[in-house]
């Protein structure tokens, strides 16, 4: 059964867009509560920064496999069962890593946890920013930095849990599968009020658009402006990727806080980013998504460099708020940006997605192994190059054309 956006009733996006906020939000949980018991799993497993480095290899191969798979995933399952198939394996993920770290203090078993929840996140981060692309031009308004705005929301709640937990000594196993249990019965509930593969995909002109074959899904990658707004968030989705693998590390091991204070300091970088998020919406309606991205660049520059360099706690605090500000749109305002044109929305979607993903998981590694060399906030000057060549390439997301009026603004 299909039907038109237009053909929608208000309360239906409304149910619709919620239920998109949940899954971006259950995702961000899941990603945080790992990242959050990341000294904990360490020290589990007696293990350094550049050991760290080839384990969260682990997640990032896994999401690679996933984010070059997920537009066929997508075209064969559609968007609802993805995203409960790999939120499923997501939440498996996670009790392997748990029971892996703490229960057995085995490498390897973490490892194949870490594999398996890379390979869920990484299908369902495509999934959801097409369901959630989908969504925004049903509604016609701006809604995809509210989206990845309630991913933050997550990520506050997993790294505010995790600095609980971390201070109430409960079992890395315990916590990780309480989480994993949380994901799979909300995944299960959300993707209920999806209606991205009943509704219609339609071209400029309101004419319904044919299925999308290998050929046109593989072509995508060859367009200039597709590419160049891959780059973007590339750089950005690197920026915001080291702070969430790297910044409690960091500050643990070369700013000498406790484990707490640094699962605290990413809660920090995180709510930044939320606020972030949230007032985008109306900057981005007011002056476009290229001064936008130009204005993140600097803050994101600015805050980074004060982390770096200023050992002052008030100041580095100031900067990791910096750099949750600058790092928390040039994702959103991409996928955005990808979504332009309806009719290849979900395949430029799933390509800028790849490549952002790609960044986001391949690059913190990197940075672990080079920091086990010169140091983790040394390492991060290589991040500051990336939010620089962001920033210059940001006339590639210009808007191609006004977001529409709401389909349903007359329907109840």
């Amino acid at each position: 059964m299909s039907t038109t956006a237009s053909a929608l009733s208000r309360r239906q996006i409304a149910s619709w867009r919620n239920a998109v906020f949940v899954t971006f939000a259950l995702n961000g949980l899941g990603m945080a509560t790992w990242v959050s018991r990341t000294p904990a799993i360490r020290d589990h497993l007696g293990i350094g920064s550049g050991e760290v480095g080839l384990l969260l290899l682990g997640v990032s191969s896994g999401s690679i496999i996933g984010l070059l798979f997920s537009s066929h995933v997508l075209t064969w399952l559609g968007a609802k069962r993805t995203v409960l198939y790999a939120l499923a394996m997501c939440a498996l993920g996670l009790t392997v890593m748990g029971v892996g770290a703490s229960v057995f203090e085995s490498y390897v078993l973490t490892l194949f946890g870490l594999f398996l929840y890379g390979l869920g996140t990484g299908i369902c981060d495509v999934a959801m920013n097409v369901e959630g692309a989908a969504a925004e031009r049903a509604s016609g308004r701006t809604l995809m930095p509210l989206f990845h705005a309630m991913w933050s929301v997550g990520t506050i709640v997993g790294a505010g849990i995790g600095s609980l937990v971390s201070l109430a000594h409960v079992p890395v196993a315990v916590h990780l599968s309480a989480v994993a249990v949380v994901l799979a019965v909300g995944a299960v509930f959300a993707i209920r009020a999806f209606l991205g593969d009943i509704v219609d995909t339609h071209d400029e002109h309101g004419e319904p658009t044919p299925k999308s074959t290998f050929r046109d899904r593989v072509s995508i990658w060859l367009e200039p402006r597709t590419l160049l707004i891959g780059a973007i968030v590339l750089g950005m989705a690197f920026t915001e990727g080291s702070a969430n693998d790297w910044l409690a590390l960091a500050m643990v091991d070369e700013r000498g806080v406790s484990h707490a204070t640094g699962a605290a300091l990413f809660g920090v970088f995180t709510v930044a980013m939320t606020v972030a998020r949230v007032a985008g919406v109306p900057l981005l309606d007011r002056y476009g998504r290229v001064p936008v991205l130009r204005g993140s660049a600097a803050l994101a520059v600015i805050g980074l460099a004060l982390v770096i360099f200023v050992e002052q706690p008030v100041v580095m605090v100031i900067g990791i708020v910096f750099w949750g500000l600058g790092a928390a749109l040039g994702f959103p305002v991409g996928m955005s940006a990808a979504a332009d044109d309806p009719a290849k929305a979900a395949a430029r979607v799933s390509a800028v997605a790849t490549v952002g993903y790609c960044a986001f998981l391949v690059g913190p590694p990197l940075i672990g192994i080079v920091g086990e060399q010169v140091g983790l906030l040394n390492a991060l000057l290589f991040v500051l190059v990336l939010i620089v060549i962001a920033g210059v390439l940001s006339p590639a997301a210009r808007e191609r054309s006004k977001v529409q009026q709401p389909v349903a603004d007359a329907r109840r």
